[in-house]
């Protein structure tokens, strides 16, 4: 915990933050581009789904992004209203569009995909409605964080609303097991090792990768604006009160 609240001085935070941007968006392009090169121009076609394979490098990083935003933003929520760490709130608020982009670039790309393998753009599937659902919940947080006057009342509320819809994301992730989907099950993430093609497998992992990074840059960024907006908001209260 005492290096948790070491960090909650923004003047710290920046100070690092400052020091990772530079590596972390220099490695995002560095990755995007390699990760680009392999899926698109060195990686074979599938002996299934032909070139409409190369849909999966963004769709499969995507997903796992839109999850992964989202549980962060969860963390973040629970820090902030157990701990009351003041950039937790900021940290949370500033992730929310990040994962709703990606929640939409993975129910895009899959609809992109489904028309030529299962001859529709959507089916309400269990996978696919509960995708559906974790981006309302996205955009859901992002209208009850900007609903209010005073900015407590409303992380308090988007925080609420961000640890309940974590129920979503196990069954996000479990349903192709549980009900009958026409989404295929995992071939990557498996407990007796990922079920594709290493030529297949190493452009996904980059992009992954990429797309990890891309996230943790952008984080940073609008963290550092979240943070210079409310220090003019204080001045300009302090200003008014004066």
């Amino acid at each position: 915990m005492g290096i948790m609240h070491r960090f909650a001085n923004p003047t710290r935070f920046l100070k690092i933050a400052n020091a990772v941007l530079p590596w972390t968006g220099g490695l995002t392009v560095l990755l995007l581009g390699a990760g680009l090169y392999l899926a698109l121009l060195n990686s074979p076609p599938d002996y299934q789904q032909g070139e409409t394979v190369r849909i999966m490098y963004v769709h499969v990083p995507s997903a796992w992004m839109a999850l992964f935003v989202y549980l962060t933003m969860a963390v973040a929520s629970a820090v902030a209203l157990i701990w009351r760490h003041p950039l937790a709130d900021i940290a949370a608020k500033a992730a929310a569009p990040i994962g709703a982009g990606f929640t939409i670039i993975c129910l895009a790309t899959g609809s992109l995909w489904g028309k030529p393998m299962w001859g529709t753009w959507w089916v309400w599937d269990a996978r696919l409605t509960s995708m559906l659902i974790l981006l309302f919940l996205y955009l859901g947080y992002i209208a009850l964080v900007n609903a209010f006057d005073d900015p407590n009342r409303g992380y308090r509320a988007a925080g609420i609303l961000a640890l309940v819809g974590v129920v979503n994301l196990p069954i996000i992730k479990f349903s192709v097991d549980w009900w009958n989907t026409l989404h295929q099950p995992a071939s990557v993430v498996r407990l007796d090792g990922p079920a594709i093609h290493p030529d297949i497998l190493l452009p996904l992992i980059v992009m992954a990768l990429a797309f990890k990074l891309f996230f943790v840059t952008v984080l940073i960024l609008r963290i550092r604006s979240e943070i210079a907006a409310a220090k003019i908001r204080n001045l300009q209260l302090s200003l008014a009160r004066g």
